[in-house]
């Protein structure tokens, strides 16, 4: 008797379901036993993979919290690729919609920056401009100008603290302030770097990844601080590498 692997799958990842009949060795004997210990094997390498993706998570629920979580999680979103190194993706968006943790509201948004983080640890490499070539842009040119950026940027927006949140339990930062904070990520090297942005450079940033010239973006984030200075987000941007190419308007 053969099992389907629809079936196989199924009991595989929810440890409630009965064994699947028909599993037998290659003496032709029941293998169910084997089968306890292979599915046991799945969920705690599941859960392995899914602490060593979101550290600040596991740190914020607690170890005993997230295995019990990550069991919930692993059976209603199965591996998608064999690398495990991606596993989790869907992570950020089930804790907003899991009930019993609706009254910590930042944890999904803290998943999605350590997300984000994975996400530029493994991105591809991109060479980036020498910073002469923008400094030989004169000034009335310089607001015509667009940006393309290496795979590994990103920019994490919340209602919640989440650099704070995530600084506070990886870094031994200060305790965190209430209030939204918006999340710049970049590798300049081999490890990704997360920097909080004021409201008017996140809003300048989205603004560039999106395709925005220089003199729009910075139009958009003067409407957020009048006082807007586009200098530090440009040199945090060089010294980071983030900057792949520059693209004239005209």
């Amino acid at each position: 008797m053969t099992v389907s692997q629809t079936i196989f799958r199924a009991a595989l990842l929810d440890p409630d379901k009965d064994r699947p009949n028909g599993l037998e060795d290659a003496k032709g004997r029941l293998a169910r036993k084997r089968f306890d210990v292979y599915r046991n094997n799945v969920a705690v390498s599941l859960t392995e993979a899914l602490e060593t993706g979101f550290p600040a998570i596991t740190k914020l629920l607690g170890e005993e919290n997230f295995k019990a979580i990550s069991g919930v999680f692993l059976r209603q979103h199965p591996p998608s690729s064999p690398l495990m190194m991606h596993y989790g993706q869907e992570f950020p968006s089930f804790l907003v919609e899991f009930e019993p943790l609706a009254h910590l509201g930042y944890l999904g948004d803290v998943a999605a920056l350590e997300l984000a983080l994975r996400r530029a640890y493994h991105a591809a490499d991109a060479a980036p401009i020498d910073p002469a070539t923008l400094a030989a842009i004169t000034p009335l040119e310089l607001s015509d100008v667009s940006f393309s950026f290496a795979p590994a940027v990103a920019i994490v927006t919340s209602d919640w603290p989440i650099y704070g949140i995530w600084a506070f339990n990886m870094r031994n930062g200060p305790k965190p302030t209430a209030k939204p904070e918006s999340i710049l990520v970049l590798r300049p090297a081999f490890d990704p770097e997360p920097h909080l942005l004021t409201p008017a450079e996140a809003s300048c940033m989205r603004s560039l990844l999106g395709g925005a010239t220089l003199g729009d973006a910075a139009e958009q984030a003067a409407l957020v601080d009048t006082g807007f200075n586009l200098g530090p987000l440009l040199t945090q941007l060089l010294t980071g590498n983030a900057i792949t190419k520059i693209t004239t308007k005209n």
